[in-house]
């Protein structure tokens, strides 16, 4: 193969790294800070598509918690919590932050993840159409993030979106 060809094979794959953000534990360069914040930009911008959101009520963003202990944030957990609500915000989203950690999840008998009551009532005295809950976990060398975006009735999950990243020493000290 060619040096020109080569490189616009190369740059073409590294380019495909940003976009797919699931698959962007296959990329090697570790994100850095501006490419994190990009990254938690598109997940709000994924949440956002396809889903019709009343400009004048608000939508709660609750922190994101460590999916082992979902009493349990991070440095991490609540820096991309912050990107999150910007981004929506810049978008004409209506947000307000949800400071809790405690209690947003509560766990069904199948396991799956609800909006506690505490969430719920916040909702309502807030009139909120929607929450955004997320959960992250380590896996290896690699952060896997789950973010949602629930309707308080009902626990009816309106969008979802999931991501990951390669966990840098950077990263890694965000997680404590």
């Amino acid at each position: 193969m060619t040096g020109p060809r080569r490189a616009l094979l190369r740059r073409l794959f590294l380019s495909a790294c940003v976009p797919l953000a699931g698959a962007l534990a296959a990329c090697t360069t570790p994100v850095s800070g501006d490419a994190l914040i990009q990254l938690n930009y598109q997940a709000a911008d994924a949440l956002l598509q396809g889903t019709r959101l009343d400009p004048r009520q608000p939508v709660l963003m609750a922190t994101l918690v460590d999916l082992d202990d979902l009493e349990r944030s991070s440095r991490w957990g609540r820096l991309a919590s912050e990107h999150l609500a910007a981004r929506l915000a810049n978008r004409g989203v209506l947000v307000k932050e949800l400071k809790l950690r405690q209690h947003i999840f509560m766990a069904q008998d199948s396991g799956a993840l609800l909006l506690s009551r505490e969430v719920k009532d916040l909702s309502l005295e807030h009139d909120a159409q929607a929450v955004v809950v997320g959960t992250y976990t380590v896996g290896g060398d690699t952060v896997y993030v789950s973010l949602k975006l629930i309707r308080p009735e009902g626990n009816t999950v309106m969008s979802a979106h999931d991501y990951s990243f390669p966990l840098s020493e950077r990263n890694r000290a965000l997680m404590r």
